[in-house]
């Protein structure tokens, strides 16, 4: 079988990024995100991410961005365990587990719930 022929882009511009489409071992992109800002003082995002995670990992956030995490962290729903937030900012798991809320210096709540 012969490998894939190289992309046009050179490697150092999208190092994510092996042959069309295909994505290296580990890493994640944003496929889709909506914006909702129809209420006051509350915008809702949803965002949509693709990952090629390696084995013992499922896709997750770190540091507000798409990543592959230890996929115990899902199983267990220790979301904080896959540092979601900014570094400035506090985490703390939502009652019932359904995801976490990023707090930040200033007092302003980020709240994320996984489906």
């Amino acid at each position: 079988h012969t490998p894939p022929a190289p992309s046009k882009e050179s490697p150092s511009e999208r190092p994510d990024v092996l042959a069309k489409g295909q994505l290296a071992a580990g890493t994640c992109e944003i496929v889709t995100l909506d914006r909702d800002s129809s209420q006051p003082r509350r915008t809702i995002a949803r965002q949509t991410a693709r990952c090629a995670c390696r084995k013992g990992q499922i896709a997750g956030t770190t540091r507000a961005r798409p990543a592959c995490v230890d996929a115990r962290i899902i199983r267990t729903k220790q979301w904080c365990d896959m540092l979601p937030c900014l570094e400035s900012e506090g985490c703390d798991l939502l009652i019932n587990r359904s995801g976490w809320t990023c707090t930040q210096p200033g007092g302003r709540i980020k709240t994320t719930t996984v489906s």
